[in-house]
């Protein structure tokens, strides 16, 4: 019968394989002449009774002669042939069989044909199997990998060869390492090793698989693996589906990415935190460099201009990289052909997929340029930062090197990102711009600065409670008196924020106004007390419910004192406010205990004066309760640790500031209440400064008081202001004279300025008074107020002074 084709397969499960298939063979003319067993069990006829006989009259029944005849004109032509016929069994009944035909020559020339049956059912089974296999390597979307027991490639589909772009053929034979890179290739490997050894199958794993001629383009894929085995458990290998879920994977990427970036993004109220926060965030997945740019208006808070073009402030970089062209702080200015530029102007995200290094990035000179061609940057996005329809700035994102170039999708997360990212920044400048507004307000409550008195020596610290915009309603105040007299005030109003400053600055002002007066410390804390009262009803009057402004300014605490460097005397009178610590010359610190009064705005007690003999080079130290409680709370403790920090008078009162703040606030700990501190060394002028005498209430004694002022001021080297001096002193004694009674004593007193006084018995009030031209007095007041730069009066238990003072000219 001559060599079988290979066209016969000698898979068992093949049913035309040689043992399983009936074999016949005919010769040219149709007449059996080869008959096999198999052939005898299928179709019952033995072989003598075939042999020897046409085929057609004992296999086919006349029912189906003119389809045999059609089979044998097209294996004639074709050569052979293949089909599904029917058959007549030798008891009479009809069998559908598959049939192979093949003409074979023999030596000689003599053609004959090799007949291989098998029934139909096997057959189309067959062939049914064999076109799902087909389709699985030629027409499946699915990808199909079967390896060896070496584990090595045998055979890869067409969805393989199309989803990695590397040819069908190239893979086998190798194992993964061969043909992907190396951090893919080993997990790879060993999935196909443990289905090869365990038997375990593996359902939709993913795994990242980069090829080696394309190791930049990122797959992940989702893989299933089985082990092959034939009917006897021979192992034939591992069979692998693979399906590619990179687009799915980066879907999923880019929404953790979102919500990964909500929550870093917006941590503080600080702008350009928020904007590394966002840069770091860029490069978390989404890029290789990321960089914010900020309009210069909302780098400090400020509104942008709608559609007002501006320079961009490079507000963050992430990662930080010399070669970027503009660092952290960098003006970077814009070419309007730039993808920034046209971002901005259009207000929409650009992408550029393959970008060029050009100077059109920005306007960038050749050093930066230079600089950057070590980037290999190649794809950017540019989104704008928008919030509330104002444009921000703008974010750039940029791949680099062997990063996959960009696409729509990572576009659509830049702008997701950047829009979250920009309500955060808007909402950072806005509480920056209210904090600076805050600050300013604070600043313009507060003294900017503590002048250098001849009374005293100060030093202070403020610090407003913690998680507020730096309103507070602590205060102090350093007030300049007549007769080189010095005031210091300490409050402190309940509460924190507008209100509470707003509060502040009203008792402030009202504190300086009734000093310029020159009250008694208790008359001035009485008066605050009215005015307190004044205010709460006022606020309880326009409140409209809200009763947290009232509460605030209610029962605030003042401490109001006095100090005189010619008597080395303070007097002062507090409303409920903590004592003061006085330090003496000797180091000893203790604290004062003047009578406490009533919080101001209750009402209902007095408040009293209390004096103490300040020498020398004496601390006067004011404090708010923020200071004593900003520890563990233990008010005993803090004032022991205070007057230890103020055992040293003669330390700078600076560093007594912050040694005394950084004993009672715990390092890096910020006080839940407001804390003001005021320290005073005390000054004493000597008695070559200052001259006085006591006058008789006579007519003379104006003459009198002339002749002693001349001979000061020339004793002073002050000859240039003895005539005014002369005429001042001689009105206020010549006034005394005629409306008091009793002695009056004259005072000169040089500091800064010179100081003239004159006091009597009386409580009378000066009247400044424009004379007319027909009166013969009351022109005293008004030649003194032209001659002196200030002036006034003020009252004692005893009677009243009348002051002037008279700037000195540089020496």
């Amino acid at each position: 019968m001559g060599t079988p084709s290979r066209h016969f397969s000698e898979s068992p499960e093949d049913p035309f394989a040689l043992g399983r298939a009936a074999a016949a063979v005919l010769d040219d003319r149709g007449i059996v002449v080869g008959w096999g067993s198999r052939a005898e069990e299928l179709l019952g006829y033995p072989a003598k009774e075939v042999i020897g006989r046409m085929w057609q009259d004992l296999l086919i029944d006349s029912r189906d002669l003119s389809a045999a005849r059609s089979v044998v004109v097209d294996a004639v032509k074709a050569g052979g042939w293949f089909g599904v016929l029917p058959v007549r069994h030798r008891d009479g009944r009809r069998v559908d069989m598959g049939f192979r035909a093949r003409a074979v020559t023999r030596q000689g020339g003599d053609q004959e044909w090799l007949l291989v049956g098998a029934p139909a059912a096997d057959v189309i089974a067959w062939q049914r199997d064999r076109a799902l296999l087909d389709g699985l390597y030629r027409r499946s979307p699915i990808g199909l990998v079967t390896y060896g027991p070496d584990r090595r490639v045998i055979r890869v589909n067409r969805a393989v060869e199309k989803a990695s772009g590397v040819p069908a053929e190239a893979p086998v034979g190798h194992r993964p390492r061969e043909f992907m890179v190396d951090e893919d290739a080993g997990p790879a490997d060993e999935r196909v090793r443990h289905v090869l050894e365990t038997g375990e199958p593996l359902i939709f794993t993913e795994q990242s698989a980069r090829t080696r001629h394309d190791p930049g383009r990122e797959r992940i894929l989702s893989v299933s693996a089985f082990r092959m085995e034939d009917p006897s458990g021979r192992i034939l290998g591992v069979a692998e589906t693979i399906e590619d879920v990179t687009e799915r994977h980066r879907a999923q990427r880019r929404l953790a990415l979102l919500n990964e970036a909500s929550a870093r993004i917006g941590t503080s109220l600080d702008v350009a935190q928020t904007a590394r926060e966002l840069a770091e965030a860029g490069v978390h997945g989404l890029a290789d460099y990321c960089s914010v740019d900020l309009l210069r208006p909302v780098t400090v808070g400020d509104e942008p201009i709608p559609g007002a073009a501006g320079p961009l402030i490079r507000t963050a970089l992430s990662p930080p990289d010399h070669r970027v062209p503009f660092q952290e702080g960098d003006v970077v200015p814009l070419l309007p052909e730039s993808g920034q530029a046209r971002c901005l102007a259009e207000r929409r995200p650009v992408v550029e997929r393959l970008l060029s290094l050009r100077p059109e990035w920005y306007a960038m000179d050749r050093r930066r340029i230079e600089l950057a061609l070590g980037l290999g940057v190649h794809s950017l996005i540019a989104v704008p930062l928008i919030a509330r329809g104002l444009v921000l700035g703008v974010v750039s994102l940029w791949r680099a090197r062997d990063s996959e170039s960009f696409e729509d999708g990572d576009a659509a997360v830049a702008q997701e990102l950047s829009s979250r990212a920009a309500v955060c920044i808007d909402n950072a400048r806005r509480f920056t711009q209210q904090q600076n507004t805050a600050l300013t307000l604070q600043r313009s409550l507060l003294p900017s600065t503590l002048t250098d008195l001849p009374a005293v020596e100060v030093a202070c610290r403020y610090l407003p409670a913690s998680g507020e915009l730096g309103l507070g309603g602590d205060w102090f105040d350093v007030i300049p008196l007549s007769g080189a007299r010095v005031a210091l005030v300490v409050g402190d109003v309940v509460g924190h924020g507008i209100h509470a400053a707003a509060s502040m600055g009203r008792l402030r002002a009202a504190a300086r106004t009734l000093a310029s007066l020159d009250l008694e410390p208790d008359e001035v804390v009485a008066r605050l007390d009215d005015l307190v009262g004044l205010l709460a009803a006022e606020l309880e009057a326009n409140a409209d419910g809200n009763t947290s402004a009232i509460e605030q300014v209610l029962g605030a605490t003042c401490l109001y004192a006095v100090y005189d460097p010619v008597l080395q005397r303070c007097s002062l009178a507090r409303a409920a406010h903590p004592a003061p610590v006085m330090s003496t010359p000797d180091g000893e610190a203790t604290v004062l205990d003047p009578p406490a009064g009533p919080p101001l705005g209750l009402g209902g007690l007095p408040f009293e004066t209390y004096e103490v003999d300040l020498p020398e080079g004496s601390l006067l130290t004011l404090y708010t309760d923020g200071l004593l409680e900003a520890g563990n709370g233990d008010v005993d403790t803090a004032l022991e640790t205070l007057c230890a920090c103020l055992s040293d008078p003669t330390q700078p009162l600076e560093q007594a500031c912050r040694t005394a703040v950084e004993a009672l606030l715990p390092k890096g700990h910020h006080p839940t209440d407001d804390v003001a501190l005021l320290i005073a060394r005390t000054r004493v002028l000597r008695p070559e400064n200052v001259a006085s005498w006591q006058l008789p209430l006579e007519a003379t004694s104006a003459a009198r008081a002339r002749e002693l002022t001349t001979a000061k001021l020339a004793e002073w080297g002050l000859p240039e202001l003895a005539f005014t001096t002369e005429l001042v002193a001689s009105e206020l004694v010549t006034n005394a004279y005629r409306y008091a009674t009793g002695p009056v004593t004259m005072r000169l007193i040089r500091t800064h300025c010179l100081t003239c006084e004159v006091s009597d018995t009386s409580h009378t009030s000066p009247h400044l008074r424009r004379a007319l031209s027909t009166d013969e007095g009351g022109r005293g007041l008004f030649l003194v107020a032209q001659l002196a730069e200030r002036w006034g009066a003020r009252y004692t238990r005893d009677g009243k002074t009348v002051w002037t003072e008279q700037p000195l000219l540089p020496a």
